[in-house]
């Protein structure tokens, strides 16, 4: 008990991706693949669709290979599991993403909650704790929204 809690509090002061010879992602990166994999298990239910949708993003926004989206997507994992709060991974996105790439990431987050064609309360509460702390103004949230509904057919 003493010796798991210890390695709680260790991995609290570890940076969530330093980097290691299984790591050679930015912690930008790493950052979205752990929020991405948030928002696909707010609901609790972590499914093939939304994995896909995942992969999909990670492989289009970063220009990975297949292997390098399976490693990043296991960092996103493994850093969803060790999170304690939102905080640290949006101050690294609001510094490192513009304005456009965060609208951007937002989008890929509505992408993932929507995959499988439902929003449950606690994905909606997310989306507007994330838009809040990347500073992302409602009105862009609303529009990549409608955008991610109307490409995949879902009537709000």
């Amino acid at each position: 008990m003493l010796v798991s809690m210890l390695k709680r509090l260790q991995s609290l002061f570890q940076s969530p991706a330093t980097p290691t010879a299984q790591n050679s992602f930015d912690d930008a990166k790493v950052a979205t693949a752990a929020l991405l994999v948030c928002a696909a298990t707010m609901d609790d239910d972590f499914g093939e669709g939304e994995q896909l949708q995942i992969r999909s993003i990670l492989k289009a926004s970063f220009e990975l290979t297949e292997e390098e989206v399976d490693d990043l997507l296991a960092l996103g994992i493994q850093a969803d599991g060790n999170a304690v709060d939102l905080f640290g991974w949006t101050r690294t996105l609001k510094d490192a993403y513009d304005a456009e790439a965060r609208v951007h990431l937002i989008e890929g987050l509505w992408e993932v909650v929507y995959a499988d064609k439902q929003l449950h309360e606690y994905e909606a509460n997310l989306l507007r704790r994330i838009a809040g702390l990347i500073y992302v103004p409602d009105r862009d949230v609303g529009l990549a929204r409608q955008r991610v509904l109307t490409r995949l057919g879902i009537d709000a």
